[in-house]
């Protein structure tokens, strides 16, 4: 400092007063990007959580907050290029109007659609039950498929065409969260395809390298102790295993791959019976729905929510079995939580498909030919879209209710008997953990749901925004009064990656239904905005012939298989040379390893030697 308060004083005063302006500038752009902390969403709070928990719980509340910002943009999509034309339209907007084209070469009783609406004197509880349902006074609103039979809307004398804008705003939103989720993964893909599982480099990572220096707080840091000898006896028990593996004899072998085979047989009639009971609950919460005899009663709202209640037991009861099976197994520690994590990810989205493809055996229900006359099954869904978007809006709200109902009827109470019960059975279960997998595989969960629905519910997205929103301050009271961290934690629930790769499997299983429901399954003629079209697909072949002849043919030819198999050669090339580039950088880092060594070797033999110089 007094070197350069010296030379300052030899300075001009130009660059005196330029090295002044350049440090107050300095100092006040320091002071703006620490006000701009203040605008982040959960900023203060995430760090408050990273300062006393460590960065493993912090990822998974910023994995939370990422959620609430997909789903918000995703919800200004949708709103402003599917909801918001038809506001404009319907108030006279910028001289708007709406046109209606009625469907062509259809029989009327495919174009009845009358929704079952509230009439007369109406009690709360009606208007509650249409509220967790979706039906009554919801049907018909901008919620759902339904509310948006319109053609097309005029602005002025620009011709909105809101079919096309419904399906592009659709791709838009599965495109955009895709790019956003490889945006975000790619680093960690990239450090994870690069970095090479040497024991050596794992044991000196763990060293040297191990400590959270964000913690602060005294029990976070003790469990921080608990977490790395924790690591480390999982990487003897490795070692031990591997060992094991190694000297096991041939009688050894088969008996331990016959109980493999045997365990995985029963893993398997367990996943049967838990998708043939949501497929059987599924058919008779459709058939029994529309009682009229029970249209004002509980029946019929828990005969509604019938398959949302399965699909959660199935849930938290399938996982409970494959980490007790999973013990007789014999796999290495971090194989068993791998395995384990991805049986529990097949069950929670697999649980999603049957539950559609349940829907789709009743739409598509053609016996006594029930949908010759439109393709579907018209008389038990007039309005098909805005049934399936029923079913997501009920399995939404639903899990909703059962992350709020379990800390509220299970962890509080738990937490006070631990903490003023002396008996040892309640101090043996001991206070909750918070499990970061799990909680992680029930947000995702909800997630694939918004997803499936918003092509059937438009604003579904602005539902998921306000849950996830509210989650995030249910689940940090559990974690500061409730819960404590796991005292084993995944290792790959530290990662955001792992995150991200479950969360882009289940965003490709969403791909799957929502493709099959716009191309193949005949959409609604009583309702929606395709209804004039055989599938919802047709609008862009449609709205192509429009274009001049020169646009048609450039398009078309992109569409035909002249350009899709050399544009698929050219993709596997790339991809091949992607691969042998990494494995090359492999090799590179394994060389530069080599190399530090012979080097440390060098290190040593110098100091021997000028060791007996001295001597």
């Amino acid at each position: 400092r007094d070197s350069q308060q010296a030379d300052t004083e030899s300075l001009s005063r130009w660059k005196k007063w330029r090295r002044t302006s350049s440090k107050s500038l300095k100092k006040a752009l320091s002071e703006v990007k620490g006000l701009s902390s203040y605008l982040v969403l959960w900023q203060r709070d995430i760090q408050s959580i990273e300062g006393k928990f460590g960065t493993g719980i912090q990822s998974y509340f910023s994995f939370l907050r990422f959620l609430v910002l997909l789903n918000f943009i995703i919800f200004i999509l949708m709103f402003s290029f599917v909801t918001l034309p038809i506001i404009i339209s319907t108030y006279g907007i910028f001289n708007s109007t709406i046109a209606y084209i009625s469907p062509k070469n259809i029989e009327d009783n495919c174009t009845i659609y009358e929704p079952s609406g509230n009439k007369g004197l109406v009690y709360f509880y009606t208007y509650l039950k249409d509220l967790f349902s979706g039906t009554g006074f919801l049907e018909m609103t901008s919620l759902f498929y339904g509310y948006y039979t319109i053609d097309a809307v005029w602005i002025s004398i620009m011709r909105y065409n809101l079919p096309l804008a419904y399906l592009l705003a659709t791709f838009a939103y599965l495109v955009l969260s895709f790019l956003w989720i490889i945006k975000r993964s790619v680093k960690g893909f990239m450090q994870n395809l690069v970095h090479d599982a040497d024991p050596f480099q794992s044991y000196c990572n763990k060293v040297f390298a191990g400590w959270d220096f964000c913690i602060t707080d005294p029990n976070a840091a003790w469990l921080k102790h608990r977490s790395l000898r924790y690591e480390l006896q999982t990487d003897l028990d490795e070692e031990k295993m591997k060992q094991k593996i190694a000297e096991r004899t041939m009688e050894e072998k088969l008996r331990i791959y016959s109980l493999r085979i045997f365990i995985n047989i029963i893993v398997i009639a367990i996943l049967s019976g838990c998708f043939y009971s949501i497929y059987r609950v599924t058919v008779f919460s459709q058939e029994n729905s529309n009682d009229t005899d029970n249209v004002n009663s509980l029946v019929n709202l828990l005969v509604q929510y019938l398959p949302s209640m399965v699909i959660t037991l199935a849930n938290f009861i399938g996982p409970l079995i494959f980490s007790f099976l999973i013990r007789f197994e014999d796999y290495t520690s971090a194989f068993e939580i791998r395995l384990t994590l991805m049986r529990c990810v097949f069950v929670r989205l697999a649980s999603i498909g049957v539950l559609l493809f349940s829907l789709w055996s009743q739409i598509s229900d053609c016996g006594a030919d029930k949908c010759k006359p439109c393709g579907y099954n018209y008389k038990l869904y007039p309005c098909w879209e805005s049934d399936v978007g029923q079913e997501m809006y009920k399995l939404m709200i639903f899990d909703f209710i059962v992350i709020v109902a379990v800390p509220l009827f299970v962890d509080f109470p738990r937490k006070l008997l631990v903490t003023h019960c002396s008996c040892k059975l309640i101090q043996w279960f001991g206070q909750q953990e918070f499990g970061i997998s799990d909680n992680v595989l029930e947000i995702i969960y909800g997630q694939t749901i918004c997803w499936i629905g918003t092509f059937f519910s438009p604003l579904l997205p602005a539902i998921a925004t306000i849950k996830y929103f509210i989650i995030f301050y249910v689940k940090k009271i559990i974690l500061t009064h409730t819960c404590k961290p796991a005292a084993k934690p995944i290792r790959a629930s530290g990662s955001n990656f792992f995150f991200l790769l479950v969360l882009l499997i289940g965003l490709i299983l969403a791909f799957v239904p929502l493709g099959v429901s716009i191309a193949r399954i005949p959409s609604s003629k009583a309702c929606g905005p395709f209804r004039n079209f055989n599938t919802s697909w047709e609008v862009v072949p449609d709205t192509i012939l429009e274009f001049p002849t020169v646009a048609q043919q450039i398009l078309f030819g992109m569409a035909s298989e002249a350009f899709a198999v050399p544009f698929f050669v050219i993709i596997c090339i790339i991809m091949f040379y992607s691969i042998a580039l990494a494995r090359a950088h492999k090799r590179v880092v394994e060389q530069l390893r080599e190399q530090l060594v012979l080097e440390s070797r060098d290190k040593m033999f110098l100091i021997r030697k000028i060791t007996e110089a001295q001597r």
